[in-house]
């Protein structure tokens, strides 16, 4: 419980030296992860990869990025995708600006999207931004790893992994101009698999738990990212873990700059037979992840593929 018995996301430490598939650290890990997520859809993860000079370059590229026109940064556009390019100047949304690298966690997907904000490069941004996102890639592996292994599912993690890309968001909330709390983006769900946030020092997530609480979520520190369940999780685990609502409220006077990697499956996406049982009777068709993408933003999983 945090402070005047207010509820808290689990904190889960992927620190640990010997974090190995079959040591005991690893297993005990698994049982947390499955458990955080049945429990609350997502956790606050202890890993310690993003070195000082690695977050300073990051945040430091990112306001960079934002620092662009208008005009620039709208150049971040993916033909049939709307929801991987630019978002900003929405008047319901005033203080949120995004922008979406697609195949984020490769060279090539970085490079093509600094040519259409910088024609002539930027090596520091390409640096920086490939460097995070191959670490943030490890940990989401890590997890997507520990849920298979706990559902005794393990044999389809190769598979899963194989035909997985990312999608890389840069985020922006500036500080309200009022001295209230004001929202900076609106109560949604992941379409993803998996997401992993992290952010610099300026807090604003919070997310809803199953019984309608609202949880303020600090994640401030520099080791400490969001592992957040996504619709596709929801369905894959056949609901036995619920994709979290979640929404950021800003206040105070600085800029949040944050980062999420959104893990999708190319392909179509099951629930596997050993998560369908009498407790458990199938709840989704198998669907197509990326077609999830283009069904709209405010549809719902179970209009999507629902049985």
């Amino acid at each position: 419980m945090g402070s005047e018995g207010q509820p808290m996301l689990p904190v889960l430490d992927f620190t640990m030296e010997d974090l190995k598939p079959g040591t005991n650290s690893w297993l005990t890990t698994c049982r947390r992860v499955r458990q955080a997520f049945e429990e609350y859809g997502c956790f606050v993860a202890v890993y310690d990869k993003a070195s000082v000079g690695l977050q300073n370059g990051v945040f430091g590229s990112m306001k960079e990025l934002f620092d662009l026109p208008a005009e620039t940064k709208q150049r971040n556009i993916y033909e049939g995708m709307p929801l991987k390019g630019y978002v900003g100047q929405r008047p319901q949304i005033p203080l949120h600006e995004s922008m979406g690298i697609d195949e984020g966690t490769t060279l090539e997907g970085i490079q093509n999207f600094i040519q259409k904000m910088w024609p002539n490069g930027n090596d520091q941004f390409c640096k920086y931004i490939f460097e995070y996102a191959k670490l943030a890639e490890d940990l989401d592996r890590m997890v997507a790893r520990m849920i298979f292994e706990s559902y005794g599912v393990l044999k389809h993690y190769d598979t899963y992994i194989g035909s997985t890309s990312y999608l890389l968001r840069l985020l922006a909330h500036k500080a309200p101009e009022q001295v209230e709390q004001q929202l900076g983006f609106v109560a949604h769900t992941d379409k993803s698999f998996t997401t992993i946030l992290h952010q610099n020092q300026v807090n604003g997530l919070m997310v809803e738990t199953r019984d309608g609480h609202w949880i303020d979520v600090d994640f401030s520190s520099p080791t400490s990212f969001v592992v957040m369940a996504g619709d596709a999780l929801m369905a894959w685990s056949n609901d036995r873990i619920k994709s979290p609502n979640h929404k950021v409220l800003m206040k105070g006077n600085e800029i949040r700059y944050s980062l999420g990697l959104f893990a999708f499956y190319k392909g179509i996406m099951q629930v596997p037979e050993e998560l369908i049982d009498e407790e458990h009777p199938l709840q989704y068709k198998p669907f197509d992840h990326l077609g999830l993408l283009n069904f709209t933003y405010s549809a719902n999983m179970k209009a999507y593929c629902g049985v």
